[in-house]
């Protein structure tokens, strides 16, 4: 048989049998163990070596799958024999393999077997190391479940104990109370039967022999068992060293929660009635039934029964009247003590009378009074060797002062109130004479008497309070001094000089004469007077002055009456409160508290309070809370009840087109709430029924933005007494065109609103006759009209004047004069005598005979 050679292994036909070369691997499955007890199944080729016919058939490998003993280590391979000579089988050559491939797969299947070696030893570990775990964790629950068994145990066996306890009071109280309902009757212990007499326990668990009525076999009786298994106690609280040592001792129930759970099981508790509390209920003018019920200490459910019953339905939040609540509460068996919102104010000033041994002298206040410019605050100047008057505006006074002289004769103190003296400031010259001791009417000698001299009389009269006449500017080459005392005769004032009991002193301030003369009256006054007070008591006061300060708030100058004002009181005045943060005297120096008859400025109030308010010292905020809310609250109610204050822009108009009054907007500033008043006062004078100022906003401080809005919203003028807008608010009043005006002078702040508002009124129209004219012939005129021409009988007659066409003595037409000529020239005007020619405008109905009355309308501006 010839050889065959075959490169491409391609199947080889011998004879008639086909020759093919099968695959070299084997296939199997192998379990791979992984980390944390995670296996997975791998399919894993094996190649086998190519043998030739007739060669022995290799050693059995162990699987891979199948680590059960340690590997011993590989040995070297052997040195491969030479390469026999290829044989020849069945004709068909195969080839042997050579010494370096029989190395490599003997090194692979050496570092395959190391691989398993290393992954089962490392499987091996990881299942022991979880064992263990699981074991150490199944300890410790089977050593938790033996504690709370033995818990349980504990706390079974704790409540058996209670619960027999329990049985036994139960036994010996319902023994105790029969044997109190039959105290006659011996007691005698019943035989015990048998089956318990054999048991010498007296466990209440045991089974008790009951007899029945007829005789027959005695049936033990047992007791019923909880239904429900008792659970053991939560164990609260932090674990410690105590507790953890203290862990089995047993906490028995106290006595006093034994006996309460005693009551309670024979419901003793819940049978006895009530007792019913009776209160004394304060009600006010106005409360709800919630607050009602909750002083009654009653259910609101029960007072709203009791309101249906009565025809009314309510809801807990609604308000009821004093006399509802009332009828409520002593229909529910209370007391009724009624107040009133007003009772907040009881015990605020005069509680109660000074005793004689705790009163001390006090000084005189005296009120500088008279007409403007005759010399008041230049009198107080000379005797306070001051110059208050080089710092007032126009030269006149327009604030309410306050300052402390000392006497040079005596030593003691005296008050003085300065006061102004224009007509404006009534209202500071009243409050001036309420709190003063002794008025100083300053009469100028070159003047006399004079409107305000009298207003001041008729103050100090109303005040009943000594006067002292002090006759100012002597030393004036036209004084007439007693020219004063016979003007002041007419007003019911007589000097002394004059046989009266009015003191009366001819003083000078330029030339300080008689100034000592003038102390020493003020001091006998006061000698007459004996003026105590007791200094060690709450302070009282009245507000001289009020101003609101930009570095310093609300400020305001009170003089003290009784007491002694302290730094750290709580203050009310008005509707405003406050605790004091500062005094200041007269001499702007801090001091730390104001005896009686003081003047002191005070810092520390929460707004400024209004000029004239009494201020009182309380015990707390909230007294002081209560004050100022009540005021605050009827001060309220009076803007609004009072008409002209404040108001919408649509009010304005529907009042416009009903009374025809026009109204003049204004916002005011002031730097003090006496100024304010005096102004108000004053613009209110002005008013007429046809025009009148409307004060949208009125308050002391500079001028803000909030006050350039509102002016804004009702197109209003800002005027500014004494005080100045700030950078914002200036800017935001020029960019919406709002006009703000500043003035330090009254005089000339009234002046311009008079003006303003007289622009305000309508114009009177009055006509002016001019002459007469009578219509001889009528023209028609092509595209002119008709022409009248006319004689002008008296007067003249002027071109576009106005006419009226009298027909008959009866007006038929009113208007104007639209041609007046002369021949054929226009003409302005025409005298009597002469002939014209006239056409009117719109109006072509004109005869023979009409009368034409020429006349001129003339516009005369109406003022205040």
């Amino acid at each position: 048989m010839a050889d065959t050679k075959n490169p491409g292994d391609k199947p080889l036909s011998v004879g008639t049998k086909t020759l093919s070369l099968k695959p070299r691997t084997e296939t199997g499955v192998v379990r791979q163990s992984f980390s944390h007890g995670r296996t997975k199944q791998v399919v894993v080729e094996k190649k086998t070596k190519r043998r030739l016919a007739g060669d022995p058939a290799p050693a059995a490998e162990a699987p891979v799958s199948a680590p059960a003993a340690p590997v011993a280590p590989v040995k070297a391979a052997p040195r491969p024999e030479p390469a026999r000579p290829a044989s020849r089988t069945s004709g068909v050559v195969l080839r042997t393999l050579t010494e370096d491939e029989q190395s490599a797969r003997a090194s692979a299947l050496a570092d395959a077997r190391v691989r398993e070696e290393e992954e089962r030893r490392a499987a091996e570990a990881e299942a022991a190391r979880r064992n263990t775990k699981e074991f150490k964790e199944q300890q410790e629950r089977e050593a938790a479940e033996a504690r709370k068994k033995a818990e349980e145990e504990r706390h079974r066996a704790e409540e058996e104990a209670k619960a027999r306890a329990e049985r036994e009071a139960n036994k010996r109280t319902e023994a105790a109370a029969k044997a109190a309902a039959s105290p006659a009757k011996a007691p005698s212990t019943p035989a015990r039967p048998a089956a318990v007499a054999a048991d010498g326990s007296d466990d209440d668990e045991a089974p008790r022999m009951v007899r029945r009525p007829g005789g027959g076999v005695a049936r033990p009786v047992v007791a019923a068992k909880p239904t429900a298994k008792p659970a053991p106690a939560k164990q609260r609280g932090r674990l410690t060293l105590s507790t953890a040592l203290n862990a089995d001792e047993v906490r028995e129930r106290s006595i006093a929660s034994f006996r309460r759970r005693t009551q309670r099981l024979k419901g003793h508790a819940s049978n006895e009635p009530k007792e019913k509390l009776i209160r004394e209920v304060t009600i006010p003018e106005a409360i709800t039934i919630q607050e009602l019920a909750n002083r009654m200490t009653e259910r609101a459910v029960d007072v709203i029964r009791l309101l249906m019953k009565q025809g009314a339905m309510h809801k807990i939040t609604d308000v009821i009247d004093a006399d509802t609540a009332q009828l409520i509460a002593e229909e529910m068996g209370h007391t009724v003590k009624r107040v009133a919102a007003s009772d907040v104010e009881e015990g605020l000033f005069d509680v109660a009378e000074d005793h004689a041994s705790d009163t001390t002298p006090r000084p005189p206040v005296v009120t500088v009074m008279g007409h403007v410019d005759h010399g008041k605050t230049s009198l107080l100047d000379a005797l306070r060797h001051a110059n208050v008057v080089s710092g007032e505006a126009g030269g006149i006074t327009q604030h309410i002062g306050a300052y402390q002289v000392t006497s040079p004769e005596s030593g003691k103190k005296i008050t003085f109130i300065d006061t102004p003296g224009h007509a404006a400031f009534t209202a500071m010259r009243a409050r001036g004479a309420k709190v003063t001791d002794i008025v100083i009417l300053v009469v100028a000698a070159d003047d006399g008497v004079m409107p305000q001299t009298i207003e001041a009389i008729n103050h100090a009269k109303a005040a009943g309070v000594p006067m002292i006449v002090a006759i100012n500017k002597i030393d004036k080459p036209d004084a007439k001094p007693e020219r004063v005392r016979t003007e002041l005769l007419q007003h019911e004032v007589q000097v002394e000089s004059f046989g009266g009991e009015v003191v009366d002193v001819e003083v000078s301030a330029k030339n300080k004469t008689n100034l000592d003369k003038l102390l020493e009256m003020i001091a006998l006054q006061a000698d007459l007077l004996d003026l105590k007070t007791n200094p060690d008591r709450p302070a009282e006061g009245t507000v001289i002055e009020a101003k609101l300060d930009r570095g310093r708030g609300p400020v305001a100058t009170v003089l003290v009456q009784r007491g002694t004002l302290r730094v750290g009181d709580i203050i009310v005045a008005g509707a405003e409160m406050g605790r004091v943060r500062a005094l200041i005297n007269d001499q702007g120096e801090t001091v730390q508290e104001a005896g009686p008859s003081v003047p002191v400025e005070v810092l520390g109030f929460n707004g400024p309070p209004e000029a004239g308010d009494r201020l009182a010292v309380v015990e707390n905020e909230a007294r002081a809370r209560q004050v100022t809310d009540y005021r605050a609250h009827q001060k309220r109610e009076k803007t609004a009840a009072s008409s002209g204050m404040r108001g919408s822009l649509e009010q304005m108009m529907s009042q416009l087109k009903t009374t025809g009054r026009k109204d003049f907007p204004l916002v005011i500033k002031a730097d003090v709430q006496g100024s304010l008043e005096a102004i108000l006062g004053s613009l209110e004078k002005l008013g007429t029924d046809e025009v009148a100022a409307r004060i949208l906003h009125a308050g002391v401080g500079g001028i803000s933005e909030s006050d350039v809005t509102l002016a804004e919203g009702f197109n209003a003028a800002i005027i500014g007494f004494s005080v100045r807008a700030n950078k914002e608010a200036a800017a935001l009043a020029k960019r919406n065109g709002i006009e703000i005006r500043y003035y330090n002078i009254i005089y000339d702040l009234v002046d311009d609103v008079k003006k303003a508002m007289s622009g305000l009124l309508a114009p009177t129209l009055r006509e002016t006759m001019l002459g007469n004219a009578q219509i001889l012939e009528v023209f028609n005129i092509s595209k002119v009209g008709k022409i009248a021409g006319c004689r002008v009988t008296d007067g003249s007659v002027e071109r576009g004047a106005n006419v009226r066409l009298i027909r008959d003595n009866v007006v038929v037409h009113e208007g104007k004069l639209s041609t007046l000529k002369r021949f054929k020239d226009e003409v302005k005007e025409v005298q009597s005598g002469q002939e014209c020619g006239m056409a009117f405008e719109n109006y072509q109905d004109m005869r023979v005979g009409d009368v034409i009355e020429c006349y001129r309308v003339e516009t005369i501006q109406r003022s205040l």
